[in-house]
């Protein structure tokens, strides 16, 4: 049957191997980066503590299942809680023990954390985790997109499985500007956006100011301050991560913008990952109260005025108000999910008074949006 450990420094190796066969669906060694990659962020990383290590399942052949944890220090309410961060679980189908998944899970979710939370769950760790008691959250678990140039789009998306028709993309470029330049700004269509720096008088709510992530790091600690359940980190760990999530090879290169109202007071920040003419890859916004919509708009213009074909990101419960009348498409590719038997942290989430996903997820981690070859 095996039995279930923590995660040892020597396991990594075996790890990445397991990590092959689960998702590449090969024997093939694994390339030296990508361990290198595993081991920083599964051993020596900043947020692993040694209260919640990652977990291994070893049986008669070796490992044969994984479940990854992070540590996430949070405040709620005033209150500091400990959360864990479930990320990858795998196990190798060719043990010959079906349950070793739901055995991890499991194990991972009777630690000693205050909650657990997930926020690339897919449809199969959804359910398992729903029998052992996590709560998915469907308001954290969608993807937003904004269609800005659709001829661009689409031939980029095409060009991603079949590549000669990417020699189309000079002309969809063509057919895209020229929409645009004839577009009213301030009005709303589904699968365009006016360009604004065309429009004559066009007025802007806010303005967006490219900054660095030292400065994003800043803007974040101070705008997250408005959520009842909030990360308990300093701006040198927010800088830390938005330094990691600044290297995606296969996203582009991070942007990294303040918004800016009419004061002169910064009212939000975002950060985003683009490819010139393809879509923009959002990895966190954060919005002032009462500023939401300017953020968006001033996100979206961002994007759109740097050769965006359309803007996607994941969903937080308190924009998504500010999401209506936007012409903004709403899809579900992986899900979030938490599991506490803590009443302040359900209610705040709830309320959509939690700052989840993003930085307080999976999506800053080396493994998602890079290529180990």
């Amino acid at each position: 049957m095996g039995q279930i450990r923590p995660l040892a420094a020597t396991d990594i190796p075996s790890v990445a191997v397991l990590f092959q066969r689960a998702f590449k669906r090969t024997d093939a060694a694994p390339a030296d980066n990508f361990v290198a990659c595993l081991h920083g962020l599964y051993v020596d990383h900043p947020l692993i503590h040694d209260s919640l290590p990652s977990l291994v399942h070893e049986g008669k052949t070796g490992i044969s299942g994984f479940i990854s944890r992070h540590r996430l220090p949070m405040r709620i309410d005033g209150r500091d809680v400990n959360g864990a961060l479930f990320g990858t679980i795998m196990a190798d189908n060719r043990a010959g023990h079906s349950l070793i998944g739901p055995k991890l899970l499991k194990a991972a979710l009777a630690g000693p954390q205050d909650f657990s939370f997930a926020d690339t769950a897919s449809d199969i760790s959804r359910t398992l985790g729903q029998r052992l008691g996590c709560t998915p959250l469907a308001g954290h678990s969608l993807n937003w997109m904004r269609i800005i140039r659709p001829s661009r789009w689409l031939a980029d998306q095409v060009a991603q499985r079949f590549r000669p028709f990417g020699l189309l993309a000079p002309i969809a470029g063509a057919a895209d500007d020229l929409l645009r330049n004839r577009l009213c700004p301030n009005r709303q269509r589904w699968f365009a956006y006016g360009d604004r720096n065309a429009a004559k008088g066009a007025t802007k709510a806010a303005s967006a100011q490219d900054i660095d992530a030292e400065r994003f790091a800043s803007l974040f600690t101070e705008l997250s301050g408005r959520f009842a359940l909030r990360p308990r980190w300093s701006r040198t760990d927010v800088a830390l991560l938005s330094h990691q999530a600044m290297e995606k090879q296969q996203f582009g290169p991070a942007s990294f913008v303040a918004v800016i109202d009419h004061r002169g007071n910064a009212v939000g920040c975002f950060l985003y990952h683009l490819k010139k003419g393809s879509t923009a890859r959002v990895l966190q916004v954060v919005a002032a109260e009462g500023a939401e919509g300017a953020v968006i708009d001033a996100l979206i213009g961002h994007a759109a005025d740097n050769g965006a074909s359309a803007v996607i990101g994941r969903t937080e419960p308190y924009l998504m108000d500010a999401m209506l009348g936007r012409r903004i498409v709403f899809t579900n590719t992986a899900s979030s999910m938490i599991h506490t038997r803590d009443t302040d942290i359900l209610a705040a989430i709830t309320r959509s008074d939690a700052l989840l996903n993003g930085f307080v997820g999976e999506q800053w981690s080396p493994m998602i949006g890079n290529r180990f070859d």
